[in-house]
C-alpha cells in the first residue's frame, strides 16, 4: 500500500487532505541525483493556508484533472515567502524539487537543452546531447518551480508553450519528445507588475499567461507573524515580538499602499523579520536598546536613502524606545 501524507486546514474549516508521497524509481538512470533534489521539511514552516491549498489543487488534479493542465504560479512581492511554500509542498511528498530562475540571461537552450562536444577517448571528439535544466527535472517525478516568470526572455517564453498547454510536451532538437510525466507538476513565481523596482522584470506575454492559473501570496498580517516568530523563536521576549510584527506590519502597510506618495519602496520581508533582526538581538542582546541596535544594523542598510525617513516615523510611531532587557529569555 502506498504511504500517504495529511495536509489539514490550519483555519479549520475544510476537510483533511490526504496524498499519496512520490515514488522515485530505482530504475531511473539518475536516481541517486534525483533523490539528492528532495528537500527536508523546515522544522520551523508554519502554514498560513498555501499548503492546504496546493494540497486541495493537487487532489482534484489527481481526481478529475489528470490529463488537463492546471499549471500554478504564485503572484507575490520579494519575502512573502512564494519559494519557500512549494519547496515544503516538495518536502511533504517527498517529491523531487526543481527550482529553476528564469533570469534575463537564461536561454531556451539553458533550459531544453543542446548538442555538446565530447571526447571520444581516442584524440577525436563527438557530438552528444545534454538535457538542460528543464528537461532533465521532466525525466522523473519532480515539482518543478519555474520562479522570476515574469522576467524571462520571448525566447525563453515560446520554448515552453508546448510544454505548458494540452500537447503537454518538449519537443528536442533531436527529434525527441519528452512528455509531461503524471509524477511531475509545473509551478512558477512572479513578482507583481507595477512600479516597482524589479529589476528585468515585465508583463506577461498574455498567450504565455493564459497558461497559468494565478493565485495571489500576500505578506502576512500581524496574528500570522506572530505564530511563525513563536515557532521559530520561542524564547523572544513578547514586548520585542510584538514591537517587531508591528514594525513589520506597518512597513509593508505602507509598502502595499495605492498613494504613491505615500507607499515606501522596500517592505520588511518575512527573511529580515524572521532571520536578520533576531540575528541583531543575539549580537546587540546587552546594549541600551537591542531592538534599535538591530533596527540600524540589519534593516536599515535595506533600505533606499528616500524611505528612511518613513522608516524612522514608523519606528517613532510604533517603538520610539524599544525593550532595554536582553531579549531572549535564554
Amino acid at each position: 500500500m502506498s504511504e500517504t501524507v495529511t495536509f489539514a486546514d490550519p483555519a479549520g474549516e475544510g476537510k483533511p487532505v490526504e496524498l499519496e508521497v512520490a515514488e522515485v524509481s530505482r530504475d531511473l538512470p539518475d536516481h541517486d541525483l534525483r533523490v539528492e533534489h528532495i528537500p527536508t521539511p523546515d522544522p520551523y514552516y508554519v502554514d498560513l493556508g498555501m499548503l492546504y491549498r496546493l494540497a486541495r489543487l493537487e487532489a482534484i488534479r489527481r481526481e478529475h484533472f489528470s490529463a488537463t493542465p492546471l499549471h500554478l504560479a504564485l503572484r507575490g512581492h520579494r519575502g512573502t515567502g512564494k519559494d519557500h511554500d512549494l519547496e515544503q509542498f516538495a518536502a511533504h511528498l517527498r517529491t523531487p524539487y526543481y527550482r529553476i530562475p528564469l533570469t534575463g540571461e537564461v536561454r531556451d537552450i539553458t533550459l531544453i537543452g543542446s548538442v555538446k562536444l565530447h571526447g571520444d577517448g581516442k584524440g577525436g571528439t563527438e557530438s552528444r546531447w545534454e538535457d538542460g535544466d528543464i528537461t532533465r527535472a521532466l525525466r522523473g517525478p519532480a515539482l518543478v518551480n519555474l520562479s522570476e516568470l515574469n522576467a524571462a526572455g520571448a525566447e525563453t517564453l515560446f520554448a515552453l508553450h508546448g510544454l505548458l498547454d494540452r500537447h503537454q510536451a518538449l519537443e528536442l532538437p533531436t527529434g525527441e519528445v519528452v512528455r509531461l510525466r503524471g509524477d511531475v507538476r509545473v509551478f512558477g513565481t512572479l513578482n507583481p507588475t507595477d512600479l516597482r523596482d524589479y529589476a528585468g522584470t515585465q508583463t506577461l506575454n498574455k498567450a504565455f499567461a493564459d497558461r497559468w492559473v494565478i493565485w495571489e501570496k500576500d505578506f502576512p498580517d500581524e496574528d500570522d507573524l506572530k505564530m511563525i516568530l513563536d515557532k521559530r523563536h520561542p524564547t523572544l521576549l513578547p514586548d520585542v515580538a510584538d514591537a517587531l510584527i508591528k514594525l513589520a506590519v506597518e512597513i509593508n502597510a505602507s509598502f502595499t499602499a495605492g498613494d504613491a506618495l505615500t507607499r515606501v519602496e522596500t517592505p520588511m520581508s518575512l527573511r529580515t523579520v524572521l532571520d536578520r533582526v533576531p540575528a541583531g538581538l543575539y549580537m546587540y542582546a546587552d546594549s541600551d536598546d537591542p531592538l534599535r541596535r538591530a533596527w540600524e544594523e540589519f534593516v536599515l542598510p535595506h533600505i533606499d536613502p528616500y524611505d528612511r525617513d518613513h522608516y524612522e516615523t514608523v519606528w517613532a510611531a510604533v517603538v520610539r524606545r524599544g525593550p532595554s532587557e536582553r531579549p531572549y529569555a535564554d
